[in-house]
């Protein structure tokens, strides 16, 4: 890969087609290369479209390998695999925390990520504390970091306001709780995408955090008016304070169509003004962005321009250099890209790590702990290169076998693959993993792309239940070992064992 090229993961997302179609016209031509976990055509800006899975840090590091930028764009609040066990922030954590490791390993000179804006509170909705956290995470391995901060991005197929617009369209008449008093500073795609460019390479700018947004920040019930307006279908509006976020989560995704999964965590972040504490930054570009009103009509010009059109598989250009989706039934933000792999199963715990402690001792303590964890009959064999086989009570072949990733592993990750038993099916992908945050906290056990013997329906109520209680019980068994007030003793001596097949 050429050292002037430029890796943006989140690539295929509306965002990442705008500013891959900057960065091509750029004087200094940068390369640029997309990561997709499955679209494969190299349409738009990108001069190459690589696939890569960034729940894995190998994908990952190969992907980077080379490349002189990195440019971070993604969110995980829609499921990765046929079955998800885990919170949206934790599988969030476990790509950011990937991607800065690679980004170290490959000599990336800058990541340039793309955050939320952070209200001045102490009591952050999960969604903007898992934006922060990711911050952090991409930045703990070394490489400097630029962070714009944004709201809502006005462009067509954004999540947000796809919502919104959906809404607008749907209700005849909008009854509006609290939040909708709630300001918002949003962006329009294009000068987004500009900033994004502005930075990119730019020294001053390595390990700095930028607010940015438009010049205006109404509230979200003028927003809504605006919107109606623009569609020539103003709505009345009634105020109704007793409405909470989860009859609102509720009523967003049933209007809209959009998943549960994606309308709670942006409901939940409506508590707060979203706002710019300054906007350096585009002062210092010139680039002040458009009012609320002027994105709006934007936006939905260059949809009405690409429905006109004939239908094409990826985003194209409008005249006025906007980033128009491909015609569909369905909305862009909710469409899923027609090669991602959606077998097999991924589940991630978070559990309090105490004092001192790392993943290398937590992954023996785990495998000394759970025979006596679980039921009696199950027992764990190690051998000396720390293959794990489990057995269950009358079972003289093993359920599972792992084997240790010895030089895929460090002392804040441990590695294991699923290499065998009974109850797994043949890959080599299939993985367990236990992984330090990166405040060195928190512990998440990881699996990844295991696929079951068991029928999908058996599995789901049985052993994928099973593996859930089990880690809870863990995380309560290192809850009584060090008190997080006292140093922990020496670690211990004690033979390895390894986990049951239990849990996976």
């Amino acid at each position: 890969m050429s050292r002037d090229s430029i890796v943006i993961a989140g690539a295929t997302g509306f965002i990442g087609h705008a500013v891959a179609q900057q960065l091509a016209s750029r004087a200094d031509a940068l390369d640029v290369v997309g990561l997709t976990r499955g679209r494969k055509e190299a349409t738009g800006g990108w001069d190459r479209l690589i696939t890569c899975d960034l729940f894995s840090l190998k994908d990952v590091e190969q992907a980077l390998q080379g490349a002189r930028f990195a440019l971070y764009l993604v969110h995980s609040m829609l499921p990765s695999a046929r079955l998800v066990q885990g919170r949206f922030a934790d599988l969030d954590l476990i790509c950011a925390d990937n991607f800065g490791r690679a980004a170290n390993k490959a000599g990336i000179e800058q990541i340039v990520y793309l955050g939320g804006l952070i209200p001045e509170t102490d009591e952050l909705s999960d969604h903007l504390a898992s934006r922060l956290e990711v911050e952090a995470a991409l930045g703990a391995h070394g490489v400097p970091v630029t962070t714009l901060r944004a709201g809502m991005v006005v462009g067509p197929g954004g999540s947000s306001f796809e919502i919104l617009t959906r809404l607008v369209r749907r209700l005849p008449a909008m009854v509006l709780p609290a939040w909708s008093e709630r300001r918002c500073q949003a962006i329009d795609l294009e000068t987004i995408a500009q900033l994004i460019d502005h930075v990119v390479g730019r020294r001053d700018a390595y390990g700095q955090t930028y607010d940015v947004g438009g010049p205006d920040a109404p509230r979200y019930r003028e927003m809504i008016q605006i919107v109606g307006e623009e569609l020539g279908t103003p709505r009345k509006a009634v105020g109704v304070p007793v409405i909470t976020p989860k009859l609102s989560r509720l009523w967003v995704s049933l209007i809209t169509g959009a998943p549960k999964a994606l309308v709670a965590p942006l409901i939940e972040s409506l508590r707060h003004d979203m706002v710019c504490r300054d906007r350096r930054l585009q002062e210092q570009a010139g680039l002040p962005g458009l009012s609320f009103r002027a994105a709006v009509a934007q936006s939905l010009a260059a949809e009405r321009a690409a429905s006109a059109s004939s239908a094409v598989s990826l985003p194209a250009a409008s005249a006025s250099g906007t980033i128009t989706p491909a015609a569909s039934k369905k909305p862009a933000a909710y469409r899923r890209a027609p090669s991602v792999p959606v077998t097999g199963v991924r589940s991630v715990q978070r559990i309090p790590l105490p004092l001192g402690r790392d993943a290398e001792w937590a992954a023996h303590e785990y495998m000394r702990w759970l025979p006596r964890g679980m039921r009696p009959g199950f027992r764990v064999d190690v051998d000396h290169e720390r293959t794990c086989s489990f057995y269950g009570p009358l079972f003289k072949r093993p359920l599972l076998v792992l084997q240790f990733a010895r030089e895929r592993s460090a002392s804040d990750r441990q590695l294991f693959y699923v290499t065998g038993g009974l109850l797994s099916r043949p890959t080599k992908r299939g993985r367990l993993e236990f992984r330090v945050t990166p405040d060195g906290k928190h512990l998440l056990t990881a699996i990844h792309e295991f696929m079951p013997k068991l029928p999908w329906l058996i599995y789901r109520y049985s052993q994928a239940l099973v593996h859930r209680w089990v880690m809870w019980r863990f995380g309560a068994h290192l809850a009584r070992i060090v008190p997080v007030h006292q140093e922990p003793a020496a670690p211990s001596a004690e033979p390895l064992h390894a986990p049951s097949t239990a849990p996976l």
